[in-house]
């Protein structure tokens, strides 16, 4: 295994354990850099280890203990950490023990409530991702001395407020668990509604993980199968530089084994007695890859999301599904008793139903105003093509 693949898809897990044997997540992570740089020098010309993940855990695990040996600040550390360890032999470095994968410890911490989301979400790529500061950075678009600082104060905050490295008690857990599955689908909107596919693909990386530590919970898996459903469309959903709507993309360009993968998570979500938000989510995602398209379920899956989220943007899209079923007039009589004035989809989605009424004056004051909030510049070019459809410019 290259070098590469063993840090994208092994940093997450080598950090955490660390993270769990010295109690500091800076102390782990420069530990784990250390041990990774090692590696990149030594596996060249000595060959790659039996097992490369343990041979990573058990040089980065030493290099900190003599760290920490050598800063007499650290002292009481030190011995708390020599008693812990005292009984156990240090591996050889063409280890081949098994570590206690402690990455869902580790996932809990990074989004703990005390934290804010802008954190949790930073942290978590970092720190699961293995996503440098510099990427993060340039992921969210901030400066990189902005999201350095971020995550220092984020790290300094767990350490200074004694936040548990641990997964929380029952009576805690589906709290706690709906914001770590928000941060990972807040991770993968960013890259799917920006079109940094990159992000998208931390996202359902984490989102596996999650699958995999949590194997009896329906949510994870209803989350991976949601998120492996639309980024099976990536390759469809623009052409030279241009949008292209769901109903005029190219199915051949879809990724079959995504979808198939995301409707087997969905039948073990199913099976777990799954009905969580994210569970109905990939549900109505699945039909949305089906043709013809049953409207009438997606409209009733739609409502029962409405009932879960209690949000308007539900209800945006189920006006959608309602005008499939009952017309372009009903579903703009949903539309115009909801507050979403700084929604841009809001405003698109009225304007498409008040062009197929005839309405066109109407549309286009909603288009340009969804022009306005547009975040893109594919979003811009497809809301301008529909104003000058109409004959109008804003």
């Amino acid at each position: 295994m290259v070098l590469e693949d063993v840090f994208r898809d092994q940093w997450g897990r080598v950090l955490a354990t660390l993270v769990g044997v010295l109690g500091d997540i800076e102390l782990a992570e420069d530990a784990a850099q250390e041990a990774f740089a090692l590696a990149a020098e030594r596996w060249p010309r000595d060959g790659e280890p039996d097992n490369p993940t343990g041979w990573l855990i058990a040089t980065a695990r030493n290099r900190a203990i003599d760290r920490i040996r050598r800063e007499r600040t650290l002292v009481a550390k030190t011995e708390l950490l020599e008693r812990e360890l005292r009984d156990a032999p240090e591996e050889p470095m063409n280890d081949t023990a098994t570590f206690r994968d402690e990455r869902l410890e580790l996932i809990f911490t990074c989004c703990h409530p005390a934290l804010s989301l802008e954190a949790q979400v930073a942290l978590t790529l970092r720190a699961l991702g293995g996503l440098s500061t510099e990427e993060i950075a340039r992921a969210f678009l901030v400066p990189f001395d902005t999201m350095s600082k971020r995550l220092t104060r984020a790290k300094h905050k767990i350490r200074d407020a004694s936040i548990p490295f641990a997964v929380p008690r029952d009576h805690l857990l589906p709290e706690r668990l709906d914001a770590v599955l928000a941060v990972v689908y807040l991770i993968f909107n960013e890259g799917w509604g920006g079109g940094r596919i990159d992000l998208a693909a931390e996202a359902i990386r984490l989102g596996r993980a999650l699958v995999e530590l949590m194997p009896d919970e329906a949510e994870p898996a209803g989350l991976l199968a949601l998120m492996l459903l639309n980024h099976s469309r990536r390759d469809s959903r623009f052409s030279g530089g241009e949008i292209v709507l769901l109903d005029d993309q190219d199915r051949l360009l879809w990724d079959d084994a995504q979808i198939a993968e995301a409707r087997q998570l969905l039948e073990r979500s199913l099976a777990l007695q799954g009905a969580g938000a994210y569970v109905v989510q990939a549900a109505i995602a699945d039909l949305h890859t089906q043709e013809p398209r049953d409207w009438g379920q997606i409209a009733l899956l739609y409502r029962r999301l409405e009932e879960l989220t209690a949000s308007p943007v539900v209800t945006v899209n189920r006006a959608i599904a309602v005008a499939e079923l009952e017309g372009p007039d009903t579903a703009l009589a949903l539309l115009d008793g909801l507050d979403l004035e700084g929604y841009r989809y809001f405003h698109s989605t009225r304007a498409d139903l008040l062009r197929r009424l005839g309405r066109a004056d109407e549309a286009v004051v909603a288009y340009a105003r969804s022009l306005e909030l547009a975040e893109t510049e594919p979003e811009r070019r497809f809301l301008q093509s529909r104003l000058n459809e109409l004959g109008r410019l804003p």
